[in-house]
């Protein structure tokens, strides 16, 4: 892919320094508490924190630890994962192109979303973040969180190596903020709980897919040969069936939340081939026929 001497967008945070840790918090006082008074003091300590837990005044969550925070480190990173960081920071600016100049054929405006770097663990708007999660978009803080250990995962593991792979990766989370934008995410996040969410949040996912595609689409100026099979290999490799199959060794597709490698790849594919939003409404259609 074409990236070297392209934008670097401005939203980037740079977090590799940062380490999570938690502090004592409450659990020491059950300690001191302990000492002081004996398995007496300590059951009078919890019953009254459960009596304030049940009236909606305290967290009993603290009392397993204190809270998360943050403390800055040096971090000195290779070269070649400093060459990584650059690479996302031009591909978020050619995704900022892209969805700013659809948002203004619609007559709206385009908020762009913060990307944050970190290594390991991360505070989000949505709770504590770790590497294992894998890239990730939250849409409290509208961040996208990316450890760039994923892209080794990617290589590695998933056996989809590649520049516009990993663009692939960040233009799917891009995906999902424009569908935070839009209202979208917030009508499927209200349906948890229903016995059908799985099936939104697939849904959900291969819009996300789609929006990627449509991405590819306007950025093909930047392309080189095979990187759409790149990401395509990147889609198929983290459809729901393939980390079941590898993981489990079985496939459950009543637990799916992302959709297949086939149905992704197809959306990916739909939304490079049409170039228009409208064509990405995996909302309307029946549920077997995504």
């Amino acid at each position: 892919m074409k990236w070297k001497g392209g934008r670097r967008s401005t939203n980037v945070r740079d977090a590799r320094g940062e380490r999570v840790v938690r502090t004592a918090g409450a659990g020491a006082l059950l300690h001191l508490v302990g000492r002081r008074f004996g398995l007496t003091g300590i059951l009078v300590l919890v019953g009254i924190v459960g009596v304030l837990w049940l009236t909606g005044l305290v967290d009993p969550s603290a009392f397993l630890g204190g809270p998360v925070q943050t403390r800055s480190e040096p971090y000195q990173p290779s070269p070649e994962e400093q060459e990584l960081f650059d690479f996302v920071t031009v591909i978020l600016g050619y995704t900022e192109d892209t969805w700013s100049a659809e948002f203004r054929q619609r007559g709206a405006q385009y908020t762009e979303p913060e990307l944050v770097i970190y290594t390991e663990a991360v505070n989000t708007g949505c709770g504590l973040g770790q590497s294992a999660m894998g890239p990730f978009y939250c849409p409290a803080d509208r961040s996208i969180y990316v450890d760039l250990g994923f892209y080794d995962e990617l290589e590695q593991t998933f056996q989809a190596p590649g520049d516009f792979a990993q663009a692939y990766v960040l233009a799917h989370e891009v995906g999902h903020h424009v569908q935070t934008l839009l209202g979208t995410s917030q009508k499927v996040h209200a349906m948890r709980g229903r016995p059908d969410y799985n099936q939104f949040s697939v849904r959900l996912e291969l819009q996300a897919d789609f929006y990627a595609g449509l991405w590819a689409r306007d950025n093909q100026r930047y392309l080189d040969h095979g990187d759409i099979e790149e990401a395509m290999r990147a889609a198929n490799a983290i459809g729901d069936d393939a980390i079941q199959g590898r993981v489990r060794g079985r496939i459950m597709p009543h637990t799916f939340t992302h959709g297949t490698s086939e149905q992704r790849m197809r959306w990916f594919n739909k939304g490079l081939s049409t170039g228009r939003m409208e064509e990405g409404d995996t909302f309307s259609l029946p549920y077997d026929r995504l």
